[in-house]
């Protein structure tokens, strides 16, 4: 068991000014909350050493996972992406300036848009995302094999009753 933390001094702080409330769930929530910050800062170093931000890595990989021909119409990214349709339109309009992506009509639907990957968009999300999955890695590696496989499991039960 890892030596005391900051989350344990706090509770330690309200156990003795509140004993009357019972703070456990300080426990998981104290700590997720500092991790969840600090995976954030670790994952986005990584984009930004592609000139990306969270948000737009997101619209890349869900255009990426698509498949040929690696294009969506701006609802469906918006849906992908779990934002509204005005912050895609933010997202898509830095990174078609960009050249990463273009905006055109539907093959399909003559009032339509979709979006596609441009080549260079293509190129700079494989190598973001493979840039991205050895840093996730490296952040897992402290934890052994097994707990991860624990991990994955309560987070998926806890998520599921959550709804």
């Amino acid at each position: 068991m890892p030596e005391s933390d900051h989350v344990d001094h706090i509770q330690e702080q309200w156990q003795r000014e509140r004993p009357d409330v019972d703070v456990s769930p300080q426990a998981v929530f104290g700590r997720l909350h500092r991790l969840a910050d600090r995976l954030r800062d670790e994952l986005t170093s990584v984009y930004r050493q592609f000139g990306l931000g969270e948000g737009e890595f997101d619209v890349l990989a869900a255009l990426r996972r698509e498949g040929e021909p690696f294009e969506l119409a701006p609802g469906e990214l918006a849906k992908h992406t779990m934002v509204t349709t005005g912050a895609v339109t933010k997202r898509l309009d830095r990174l078609e300036r960009d050249g990463l992506v273009q905006r055109r009509e539907s093959d399909s639907d003559g009032r339509g848009r979709v979006v596609a990957l441009t080549p260079a968009g293509r190129r700079r999300i494989d190598d973001a995302f493979t840039a991205h999955m050895r840093n996730e890695q490296r952040l897992l590696e402290g934890l052994p094999a097994g707990d991860r496989v624990d991990l994955e499991r309560l987070l998926r039960t806890w998520s599921s009753a959550l709804g």
